[in-house]
């Protein structure tokens, strides 16, 4: 967050706070980054010191620290809340996409470890999975901002006589269904 000072027309001048980051990207990146640097740099450092080839400290701490995120942390983290009381995610189109991605990074893994290339990671399959990274971060930040989906939602489309030219209408809203 940054504080903006503005100026009204009039002289006035007003205080805001503003936020710098959006809150899912900076989750996904500063916050990733921070809780894995000690597994990256420690498979870094012995593949430096292997000759460029990976050994089996690094991998597997990565994937044993991934496995310990997905699993322990969060069953502690349902098991500490208290009797009685219920927690719900705030952001649940955020968490599937995060979700889908986890799955499909340990099925990517298992492709390029045993299916792809057995035992060897060659350097198209570590720069798509590189890249795999800013499209998920993308990804959940649309998934986010409702950029793709409440868009289309609550409006209706039906063709002309002859099936040439698509209209839109407005639809009502649904009953039983808030919209935020």
């Amino acid at each position: 967050e940054r504080e903006v000072t503005m100026k009204k027309p009039n002289g006035e001048t007003s205080t805001t706070t503003i936020r710098v980051w959006n809150d899912t990207v900076s989750n996904l990146t500063l916050m990733a980054l921070g809780s894995s640097a000690p597994e990256i740099l420690l498979s870094l450092i012995e593949v430096c010191g292997h000759g460029f080839v990976a050994g089996e400290l690094g991998p597997s701490t990565i994937v044993g620290s991934a496995a310990f995120n997905m699993f322990i942390i969060i069953a502690i983290c349902v098991d500490v809340i208290p009797e009685g009381e219920v927690r719900r995610v705030k952001h649940l189109r955020v968490f599937f996409v995060t979700a889908a991605w986890s799955i499909f990074a340990y099925i990517w893994l298992y492709m390029i470890l045993a299916v792809f290339s057995p035992g060897v990671v060659q350097v198209w399959e570590g720069l798509l999975t590189l890249f795999f990274f800013p499209v998920c971060v993308v990804l959940a930040w649309v998934a986010d901002r409702r950029l793709l989906f409440y868009k289309y939602m609550h409006k209706k489309y039906r063709t002309d006589k002859h099936r040439a030219i698509m209209i839109e209408t407005e639809a009502e809203h649904p009953k039983g269904i808030e919209m935020d």
